[in-house]
């Protein structure tokens, strides 16, 4: 016979547990609504009811987590969608299948950002993994909101604190404020933005919160070395202990190469009888071939690297671990910013540099984008303030030519003018 009573919380608490059976009692007032109390003594809501044919059995909560009171306003609700032709269970079964943000970055990563170069996917799962997911890992696809873009974006414009060292001894540490970082909230906007355009393709919503984020000013970074810093550069190089790192850091300086582009060289890349280094598409940031010309200096590197790499190793620059090239050259970098005295340049200005020489030397923007592998002129178009100086010099040489000339004094005018005066 079926248990039932006006459920309490004096009714349930009385209950007395069965030691060989879990039981029921139903509540009078909401018609499927009761309280299971299970052999342990635990006490919990469940909504048992049948839909198309079939009887059901849903879990509400545990008492007293949840009171007698709530648990009959969610019984009440449930009731209410069973009436309407809707089942709660299957509802809430495609709620939790439902894909959450942490799937969205799983699958994102394996079949988009495994088509991009090596560094970009690297860039992108940072990113996500450490930017986004503490944010938003366990929420839903579809919870997500152009409002919570735009907080996550702001949060991530506003930088971090971030630990420094206070003594060179390498452990005390002080916290430095906030460094603004309205770059990495630009890129990664442009991420989300993708990855909901791929949710709406894998069905997984229906519009891109992430569309129109608001884009922050990037004040592009403008560092070039003069040709004084560039002596102080070659020569802390021509004296480093490391000359395998050395020889990376000139390649970069002598084609405007990528670091990236350079570490990744390898011997068969390059045609020392034509001058020319043909750089694969997996090594290129646009991921296409990239042919340039290269210098007699460049050639002599490579030559001199072919002496003391062991035959049979591809790389240019072999790594530590076997069958890998140089993996960083970061600590090496570092200590030659403080032996040339440059601490404010990046390995990345050396191709700015590269351009800014070029320039002077008379180069198109064109030539220039070419050599740098520039898959969009937009790009090249950065260095075009550099050409000033000799379209200034062109203007002034026009200037010279239009100025009026002194007038020529002849003697006996000179006699007349110094008698007038």
């Amino acid at each position: 016979m079926v248990n039932r009573l006006r459920l309490n919380d004096k009714t349930v608490r009385e209950q007395i547990p069965e030691e060989d059976r879990a039981y029921q009692v139903f509540d009078t007032e909401i018609r499927g609504l009761s309280i299971r109390v299970m052999p342990s003594g635990e006490r919990s809501f469940v909504m048992d009811y049948r839909f198309a044919g079939r009887q059901r059995r849903m879990a509400i909560g545990r008492w007293p987590e949840w009171s007698v009171t709530a648990a009959r306003e969610r019984a009440r609700d449930l009731r209410r969608l069973i009436d309407e032709g809707t089942d709660p269970m299957e509802e809430r079964d495609t709620l939790r299948e439902a894909p959450r943000f942490n799937d969205m970055i799983e699958r994102y990563l394996i079949e988009h950002a495994s088509t991009l170069t090596s560094l970009s996917a690297a860039d992108h799962k940072s990113f996500l993994t450490k930017l986004v997911a503490p944010h938003w890992g366990n929420k839903l696809v579809t919870e997500i909101t152009p409002h919570d873009v735009t907080k996550l974006l702001n949060l991530i414009a506003e930088g971090r604190a971030r630990p420094s060292k206070a003594k060179p001894n390498n452990r005390a540490r002080k916290l430095q404020g906030r460094k603004p970082t309205p770059v990495r909230a630009n890129r990664v906007g442009e991420v989300l933005r993708k990855m909901f355009n791929l949710a709406i393709q894998w069905s997984w919503r229906t519009d891109n919160p992430a569309a129109g984020f608001m884009k922050r000013v990037e004040t592009a970074r403008e560092r070039f070395l003069s040709h004084e810093e560039i002596g102080r550069l070659a020569e802390v190089l021509d004296a480093a202990e490391d000359q395998r790192a050395a020889g990376i850091i000139r390649i970069c300086m002598l084609t405007g190469a990528r670091v990236g582009e350079v570490r990744q060289a390898q011997f068969e890349q390059f045609n020392l009888e034509l001058g020319i280094w043909s750089k694969p598409a997996a090594t290129t940031k646009q991921r296409k071939i990239h042919r340039v010309p290269i210098s007699a200096d460049v050639a002599a590197i490579v030559r001199q690297r072919a002496l003391v790499v062991p035959k049979g190793n591809p790389w240019l620059f072999p790594g530590d671990v076997p069958g890998q090239p140089v993996k960083e050259i970061r600590r090496f970098w570092v200590k030659v910013q403080r032996e040339a005295e440059l601490p404010d340049v990046r390995i990345h200005d050396l191709r700015h540099t590269f351009a800014s020489l070029l320039v002077s030397g008379g180069a198109s923007l064109e030539m220039i984008g070419k050599l740098l592998g520039h898959s969009q002129m937009q790009t090249t178009l950065r260095y075009a303030h550099l050409m000033d100086s000799p379209l200034r010099a062109g203007v002034d040489a026009v200037a010279g030519m239009l100025r009026p000339r002194p007038k020529v004094v002849h003697n006996a005018d000179a006699e007349h003018l110094a008698k007038r005066g």
